[in-house]
């Protein structure tokens, strides 16, 4: 009975083994594409989609220098407002919606539960239904530049960050907090010497989760930016068209394995604090 068992347990870990793979491969075969079709010649890209780059294929560098040379706007300037937009917009939502989240899970108020509830009704609020009104205030208030767009994304990203993060406050002890207290800490201090070391896991989860929107994102840049002056690496491999509308798809998937190279070895390397701080923020408290 007890080898039965054992066997059983070994066939379901190797059917569920099996599966996993199979759903692994189906999502790395995009990037793998991106990657294959970035050193081949624009005309296979078409013909041949899944071939390997060898022989009259292969292009080389080609087009990645094709891809960051096309037009009159260069690729730095894109890759540089990109950064500023992402870095920015990171740093705004971690800090503004950590200390709000602290402030919502200690303070039990009316006020406070129906500002957590309208934060956590933001992320289902589909984008497009917010779009033309957003873009419309956005240049009344001059929130147009890669400089000031960052408190839109402050806006768009507050729901899950104050979601995550008053989960994980309301697991910190509060002993802590009335320690620092009697020693004569205000709330200020309190929360960058006491409740921020704290929420380091949680930071870091938020952190990476809202880099890989920003850096990615192509629909708010577009609406909001003047794209003949700004434009972020989404938007500038969207203008990757020649003349009849004509597109060099080799230098555009280029284009595509550079973009996603920085949130890949970033992803890799933080990778170890997603699981750790959504379970953290989602399920205490």
């Amino acid at each position: 009975m007890k080898q039965q068992t054992l066997h059983g347990e070994k066939v379901r870990k190797t059917v569920m083994s099996v599966v996993l793979s199979v759903i692994c491969i189906i999502y790395v075969l995009p990037v793998l594409t991106v990657v294959i079709n970035s050193f081949k010649l624009n005309t296979y890209v078409k013909t041949d989609t899944f071939a390997l780059p060898i022989g009259d294929m292969w292009a080389g560098f080609q087009n990645f220098i094709k891809g960051m040379t096309f037009g009159n706007y260069p690729f730095y300037k894109s890759a540089l407002y990109t950064l500023i937009i992402t870095v920015l917009s990171t740093a705004l939502i971690l800090l503004f919606c950590s200390m709000a989240a602290w402030y919502i899970a200690r303070v039990n108020s009316v006020f406070c539960k129906v500002v957590y509830y309208l934060c956590v009704f933001s992320m289902v609020v589909p984008f497009q239904m917010v779009m033309f009104t957003l873009s419309k205030t956005a240049d009344r208030l001059q929130l147009n530049t890669p400089w000031t767009i960052p408190v839109v994304y402050l806006g768009f990203g507050a729901g899950l960050a104050i979601f995550m993060f008053v989960g994980f406050a309301k697991s910190i002890p509060i002993e802590i907090e009335e320690a620092a207290s009697i020693d004569g800490c205000g709330p200020l201090r309190t929360y960058f010497k006491v409740v921020f070391p704290m929420l380091k896991p949680t930071m870091i989860s938020v952190g990476i989760l809202e880099i890989m929107w920003v850096w990615n994102d192509y629909l708010l840049p577009s609406l909001v930016l003047d794209i003949n002056e700004f434009r972020t690496i989404p938007i500038h491999i969207q203008y990757l068209k020649g003349s009849y509308g004509t597109v060099d798809l080799g230098a555009t998937m280029a284009l595509i394995f550079l973009s996603i190279i920085p949130v890949i070895i970033f992803y890799l390397i933080c990778q170890k604090y997603i699981i750790k701080g959504v379970a953290a923020g989602a399920v205490k408290g």
